[in-house]
């Protein structure tokens, strides 16, 4: 008998891998931060005498949830302008409150409050888009989250970076930083080509070089922005990327809404990757991204939901029946996004979009242990034919249980291990009640209230 940290057993078990395997009565193996083994429950036990033993009966044992696009600290605006068209919600409220009320603290404590919701509903791996980011590196360590980070770069100036220069040095930092951590990896982030000049952008090209880093950028999110950019660079946004060699495998495109037949072929032949976040998308009414076309040129497509100010929620359990219902209504088709396609976009696919698969997205043996337990023994998930079905149009994020992140249980029934919600929940309140001062809410009829 073999000792070490943690079996999983007793439950119906998705890998996720190539095959898309389901055992049933299933054991997963943890020692340190790495899956060990995986098998029927009664061998597994046999063989390995573990320090800790959950039992998984009448649960499903699955991979984390790896949401591609996040704006973590955003939690902090969660529902301060809602039902806006995007260039208005974007620069007359997002950008000045962000102004007026972003600082270390508020990046700080949004992120560990977006952070307790996303191990509640599930993820175990986010991709973050924001200000101030080595403070959103800091919540998910102490959350122990897996994170891939980057601080949004912008020509203009933003509440911790006033110039290009500064935001390049900003990067810079938090490469040196949290070089090897084991949970925290970072994407250097120009904040779209709408703000963000060439050289801003042939700057980053280098530094994503020189640092073997990837890059993530938000990228026709709307009709608007397409036709705005076509004007600006003299011809269609892709087809710059790739006139200043952004267009290969360590390109993460989040939204690509307006993508033409052309741009799928041109991110296809050049390997890049795509984040979908659609309900992001259909808040701010930007459209209806041609993901089922993306997906049959072989396109790698993860799943994200975008900050709480454009989605409102980080539940990618809500994520994905939004993207499974949203195709097919849109191509009137209800075949298009099946529930294992959507399944595999919410955790290997978005791991490989992320360059991550490697590490996590699947159980298998030698990936860490990034692995969540959801309870099925419930009225809306009765009786089960299909654990895939159940997923994306039964269930939601509280059916979470138990979350494992490398290797380390941070949930066990439903009670977060890392981070005291009430106090992080409290603090935020306090944050919003400035944010309320600093806009005047009761305009445009918004109902808040400065208290």
């Amino acid at each position: 008998m073999q000792d070490i940290d943690l079996i999983i057993c007793g439950g119906k078990t998705l890998l996720m891998d190539n095959n898309n395997t389901c055992l049933d009565n299933a054991a997963v193996a943890i020692n340190a931060s790495s899956i060990l083994d995986i098998g029927k429950t009664e061998d597994l036990l046999s063989k390995y005498t573990a320090k800790k033993t959950i039992n998984a009966k009448d649960s499903l044992i699955m991979p984390g949830f790896v949401n591609c696009h996040t704006h973590a600290a955003m939690t902090c605006f969660r529902g301060l302008a809602d039902d806006m068209e995007l260039m208005d919600w974007l620069n007359n409220y997002i950008f000045p409150a962000e102004a007026k009320n972003v600082d270390p603290h508020l990046a700080y404590w949004g992120s560990l409050l977006a952070c307790a919701e996303m191990i509640k509903s599930g993820t175990t791996t986010f991709c973050d888009m924001y200000i101030f980011e080595d403070e959103t590196a800091r919540a998910a360590k102490e959350a122990g989250l897996r994170c891939l980070i980057g601080e949004v770069l912008f020509d203009f100036p933003s509440p911790s970076c006033k110039t290009p220069a500064e935001g390049i040095a900003y990067t810079k930092m938090l490469v040196d930083k949290w070089k090897d951590d084991p949970l925290v990896n970072i994407i250097i982030e120009p904040h779209a080509l709408y703000t963000c000049s060439t050289p801003l952008l042939e700057e980053v090209k280098k530094l994503a070089e020189d640092y073997h880093l990837p890059i993530g950028l938000h990228l026709l999110e709307n009709a608007a922005e397409k036709k705005q950019l076509e004007k600006k660079l003299g011809k269609g946004a892709v087809s710059f990327l790739k006139d200043i060699g952004y267009l290969d495998e360590h390109l993460i495109a989040f939204h690509c809404v307006n993508f033409s037949e052309d741009d799928i072929k041109l991110f296809a032949d050049n390997g890049c990757k795509v984040s979908h976040n659609p309900a992001s998308n259909m808040k701010l009414a930007s459209g209806v991204a041609p993901i089922p076309e993306m997906l049959k040129t072989g396109i790698t497509v993860g799943l994200g939901t975008d900050g709480c100010a454009s989605n409102n929620t980080l539940d990618m359990i809500r994520e994905m029946s939004t993207a499974a219902k949203l195709h097919k209504v849109a191509r009137l088709d209800p075949t298009v996004m099946d529930a294992q396609t959507v399944v595999r976009m919410a955790t290997i696919s978005g791991a490989k979009a992320l360059g991550m698969g490697h590490l996590t997205g699947s159980l298998e043996v030698g990936k860490k242990a990034d692995i969540i337990i959801l309870g099925l023994n419930k009225p809306h998930l009765t009786p089960i034919y299909s654990e895939y079905s159940h997923l994306v149009y039964a269930a939601n994020g509280a059916d979470v249980d138990t979350v494992i992140i490398n290797g380390k249980v941070v949930m066990e029934n439903r009670q977060l291990l890392t981070i005291n919600e009430g106090d992080v929940m409290n603090e935020v309140r306090k944050i919003a009640v400035k944010i309320k001062k600093s806009m005047n809410m009761q305009r445009r009829g918004l109902s808040y209230v400065s208290q």
